[in-house]
């Protein structure tokens, strides 16, 4: 199985956008001369599954074929299993989603045939991955953005007008920015202790998230260190004001923003009444405290 790959389709991402272009992909794929075997998910999470059957049966090549969240499966899979090191897998994107935010970072093109001409290419880096340990004992793990509070909300809202494209994610904004209610957290970090009132806690690896914001200070993939943003309590004003900055990245130099650099991070709300949301690639995984740990050059993705 060294020259085949496995190819993970979700065919509801980009509202079925995936599904209506399987002959163009596959067409592409093949006038590549790229060999390959396939399945479609069938329901939520199957990516994990599909993919741990594959490295079961020799498979060392996957490509995601969706979103964000078919991307976050399949990481997932990939780092559960303990038949092979994660660092001998690799791992393409055909960027088939609404967000498209971890290829963002690697430039990878969303037109189908370019896509492809990077996996013919098969040039890898090693990223790291970050591992989440969540107070319900539950284990995940993110290859581009986590975070807590206000982010988290606006997943949950996301989740529900996805269906609406692009849009979803300012609708999904606008209404975390209107009932949001920011929490008080405690945050473990580089041996100190700290605790703020804070409108959301971000954990990177990659650049971009939310649909194309730039929301941490981002230095590179592979260095064994988070890029970590704590948003205090800024306010809806605040926001509006600076609205170009989560954009451009300069939000990280707001009085109220505080950046740092870790291999872990700790955080723990300490509202006894409500916990705050967790979102990993736009994904919801659970509620409550976390534990983010950093593994190191974990899996070789295809970039250009």
């Amino acid at each position: 199985m060294n020259d085949h790959w496995f190819l993970i389709l979700n065919p509801i991402a980009g509202n079925g956008k995936s599904k209506k272009n399987w002959n163009k992909i596959s067409t592409s794929l093949k006038s590549q001369h790229i060999q390959f075997s396939y399945a479609f998910t069938e329901y939520s999470k199957h990516e994990t599954v599909l993919v741990i059957n594959a490295i079961k049966n020799g498979f060392t090549k996957i490509i995601s074929v969706g979103g964000d969240g078919t991307l976050h499966h399949i990481v997932n899979g990939i780092m559960s299993q303990n038949i092979v090191e994660s660092s001998i897998i690799k791992l393409a994107v055909l960027p088939i989603g609404t967000g498209n935010d971890w290829v963002k970072t690697y430039n990878i093109p969303t037109k189908i045939e370019n896509s492809i001409a990077i996996i013919k290419k098969n040039n890898t880096i090693l990223q790291d991955i970050n591992k989440i340990e969540l107070d319900s004992n539950e284990v995940f793990y993110s290859n581009n953005l986590a975070g807590m509070g206000y982010d988290g909300y606006v997943t949950y809202k996301l989740n529900k007008l996805k269906r609406l494209g692009s849009i979803a994610y300012l609708l999904s904004g606008l209404s975390g920015l209107l009932f949001y209610k920011k929490t008080t957290f405690k945050i473990e970090i580089n041996n100190q202790t700290v605790e703020n009132k804070c409108l959301m806690v971000l954990i990177g690896i990659c650049k971009y998230s939310a649909g194309g914001m730039k929301l941490t200070d981002y230095t590179t993939t592979s260095n064994g260190l988070f890029d970590i943003t704590i948003v205090k309590n800024l306010s809806l004003i605040d926001l509006i004001r600076n609205l170009p900055k989560l954009y451009n990245g300069k939000i990280i130099h707001h009085k109220k923003v505080t950046t740092f650099k870790s291999n872990s991070i700790y955080i723990t709300p300490l509202s006894s009444y409500d916990k705050p949301f967790i979102q990993a690639e736009g994904e919801l995984i659970g509620k409550g405290s976390l534990k983010a740990t950093i593994i190191p050059k974990a899996i070789q993705f295809v970039v250009p």
